[in-house]
């Protein structure tokens, strides 16, 4: 595989996930019979943004580094404070 099929294929892989998470609060949504964002949610978004933003990187395109960056810190943070309230609910 050359480089950019190898890169084209991180590319499409990081858009499928971040797709992927639409699909996800959607279906798992229509489950629920109310609007919901499930965590698999915010592992999908990291997993899309990471890909995306190497992508990106190696695009060299400054507007979409920029864009994606910014995803994955609120992403990432997001998962944080998952973490955290789970702690919290299992001390209690």
């Amino acid at each position: 595989m050359g480089r950019e099929t190898l890169w084209l294929v991180v590319g499409f892989a990081g858009q499928l996930a971040f797709t992927g998470r639409f699909a996800l609060q959607w279906l798992y949504s229509e489950y629920k019979k109310r609007s919901i964002i499930p965590v698999g949610f915010w592992y999908l978004s990291i997993v899309g943004s990471a890909l995306l933003l190497a992508y990106a990187i190696y695009r060299q395109d400054p507007v979409f580094i920029l864009g994606q960056s910014f995803g994955f810190v609120v992403y990432l943070r997001n998962l944080q404070l998952i973490a955290r309230n789970k702690d919290k609910e299992q001390g209690e």
